[in-house]
């Protein structure tokens, strides 16, 4: 994987964070998007270089503006001379969940919207602006992050479980038309996993004591086992996986 360049959006905090830590370490080198702290993002970029070795460069993208994939691309063009992986990310929360982030009967066609356009809308033109450029090295990987919470009940969490189902089915037919090329697609659906993002669900404390109960290891997951999960599919060890979705949850979904 070395020498190989990823493609990222959201990848300052939390579960991205941890991805381009573990692609870095790989000797991958990282394009990530944020969506404002761009002091945050430039100094991230300058660590992994002076760390690993690598190059990273940091580009703003507002994820419920999905179109602003192409100049993204655009600009890692001039930045970078290949694209190799690319993983669907960056998730939305606070003003722009209302109306998506609750009960049933309190559900807005907005919120679920934003939600759909940050989950769905913005892996499909984020995947296509890859393929093209994956196209022209031979291949690659594709990857959209879900979660678990389109398989189990989840409090306040039916407009982002919905869209999670949406986007895994959209991986199987990506992968299924985009084989051919040589590149493979595939979803990692995570169980609840210790980020700010989650700390962020009004049930937070609930939602933790509930998942180390159900796991057999007794605890949630952590950023980096999904990090791993990712670099697998990347890799040469997962050349036959395509149109398949990775559960990462530490079996709470069995009980």
């Amino acid at each position: 994987m070395q020498g190989k360049t990823l493609v990222i959006s959201g990848g300052t905090r939390g579960i991205g964070r941890a991805i381009v830590l573990a692609f870095a370490k790989e000797g991958v080198n990282v394009a990530f998007t944020y969506n404002s702290n761009a002091e945050l993002a430039e100094e991230q970029a300058q660590a992994l270089e002076k760390e690993f070795g690598i190059k990273a460069k940091a580009y703003p993208l507002n994820i419920l503006h999905p179109e602003e994939f192409k100049g993204v691309f655009e600009a890692i063009d001039q930045d970078f001379d290949r694209v190799d992986f690319f993983i669907s990310n960056a998730i939305i929360s606070g003003r722009a969940v209302v109306g998506g982030y609750t009960k049933f009967m309190k559900l807005k066609p907005k919120g679920i919207n934003n939600i759909f356009t940050a989950t769905v809308n913005a892996f499909v033109v984020g995947a296509q602006e890859a393929a093209k450029r994956m196209e022209k090295v031979g291949g690659g990987s594709i990857i959209s992050l879900s979660s678990t919470g389109n398989l189990v009940y989840i409090e306040n969490y039916s407009g982002h479980g919905t869209c999670k189902a949406a986007v895994e089915a959209m991986v199987r037919y990506a992968a299924t038309e985009l084989g051919s090329k040589g590149i493979r697609v595939n979803a990692i659906s995570g169980g609840p996993i210790e980020t700010d993002a989650l700390r962020a669900f009004t049930n937070y404390e609930e939602v933790k004591d509930k998942t180390a109960e159900l796991s057999p290891l007794n605890r949630m997951g952590k950023p980096e086992d999904m990090a791993g999960a990712c670099v697998f599919l990347c890799s040469e060890k997962a050349s036959w996986v395509t149109g398949h979705t990775l559960i990462i949850d530490g079996g709470t979904t069995f009980k």
